[in-house]
């Protein structure tokens, strides 16, 4: 079965009623924005706070600030202080996720009276998740440079040792008796089993440099769907919600195969025989998340956003900081290399990659850079 739809963010872009330089400025901002009435009603929102809390803002312009934050929230006491204090307050790591936005939501808020209308106040968030992630990601990175170094030991430490136990097995085979050949074979097949898993963590040494050009991340997509669909996916529902003007990404597109076959692969096999089950592809234009450049003071843009969401069971909690990490794995037969490959090929493409995970709504983000004609490379700021 399959579903599609198209993101109403990426095909509605028309100004609101009275919009002006102030509203585009507002709406410019890659971080929420919401003015809250003294009833506490929402009065306004710029498109971040749209995205923020996955709700049109004609939805938010009809409730209270309390229905889209958790019960008991800082967030609804820092309004009533700038209030009482008619000055500006702020209030930092808190969280505001809630089912209905997936769960944790970590943010800086500042709360300032507005002037120029008496009882309303400006709300804006500043979310430090993405830059937590963005600290986590350079351990990830780290965690791809250790496997390198060990993938390039285990090759030659272990490999050629190998051939030799199993020729010897084989010589062994020939003059053993039918149960003693049966230990023979399992020697053999052990063997043979060892250099598989040798030659997965080779690919870990492999630091050519890539080769990159302008990739169609849908085409992308498009691929690893049919080849989902036709194997482990074909009992999943996939649905794709995709921004149609995403400009192309600077990429090698085999590796981005890789790397989302990767992914699709472990939500279908996360779901397994839940009649229900949904995988959810999506991509989003999001600016304003860069990345620092080590030994550099160069910051590379990541607007591209790619999402693969499941609803199965979920990761355990104590897993999901280590989910990137070498021989770190969920599946009873997994060899907990698969994403760990994600990040090293996700690093290299000078992107970022992270796991948020509860029950039913499980979700892998990428961000990557953009293509830009003429230079092909990619977009720094």
């Amino acid at each position: 079965m399959e579903g599609r739809r198209v993101s109403a963010a990426a095909t509605e872009h028309k100004p609101r009623t009275g919009a002006g330089a102030p509203e585009a400025v507002l709406n410019a901002l890659p971080h929420p924005v919401l003015c809250v009435g003294a009833d506490g009603r929402i009065v306004d929102v710029n498109v971040s706070a749209e995205a923020f809390f996955e709700v049109s803002a004609n939805v938010l312009r009809r409730h209270d600030i309390r229905e889209f934050v958790p019960f008991g929230s800082p967030l609804v006491a820092l309004i009533e202080q700038a209030r009482e204090r008619n000055a500006p307050v702020n209030e930092y790591r808190v969280d505001l996720g809630t089912p209905r936005n997936g769960g944790e939501r970590i943010v800086d808020i500042h709360v300032a009276p507005l002037s120029e209308k008496p009882g309303v106040h400006v709300v804006v968030l500043q979310e430090r998740t993405i830059a937590d992630k963005m600290d986590r990601q350079l351990t990830h990175r780290g965690a791809a440079r250790s496997v390198t170094a060990l993938a390039a030991m285990l090759a030659h430490e272990i490999k050629n040792p190998l051939s030799g136990i199993r020729g010897a097995a084989q010589l062994l085979e020939q003059s053993a008796s039918d149960e003693d050949r049966a230990l023979t074979r399992l020697i053999c097949d052990e063997a043979d089993r060892i250099v598989k898993l040798v030659d997965r963590m080779e690919v870990f040494s492999d630091e050519r440099p890539i080769e990159r050009e302008a990739v169609n991340i849908h085409s992308v997509l498009e691929h690893v769907k049919r080849l989902a669909m036709t194997g482990f996916g074909r009992n999943v529902r996939i649905v794709e919600e995709y921004d149609p003007s995403l400009p192309p990404v600077l990429a090698n597109r085999d590796q981005l195969i890789q790397v989302f076959l990767n992914l699709v692969k472990n939500a279908a096999e996360s779901i397994g025989d839940a009649e229900d089950g949904e995988i959810h592809l999506s991509t989003a234009f999001k600016p304003g998340v860069r990345l620092s450049v080590p030994g550099s003071s160069a910051k590379v843009s990541l607007p591209l956003q790619f999402i693969v969401r499941d609803n199965g069971p979920g990761v355990p909690e104590d897993l999901v900081p280590h989910l990137f990490d070498p021989f770190v794995t969920t599946k009873p037969t997994g060899s907990g290399l698969g994403l760990a490959l994600v990040a090293k090929i996700i690093g290299n493409h000078g992107g970022i990659v992270e796991c948020e995970s509860q029950p039913r709504r499980t979700l892998f983000r990428v961000l990557m850079p953009m293509y830009v004609a003429g230079d092909g490379r990619a977009q720094r700021s």
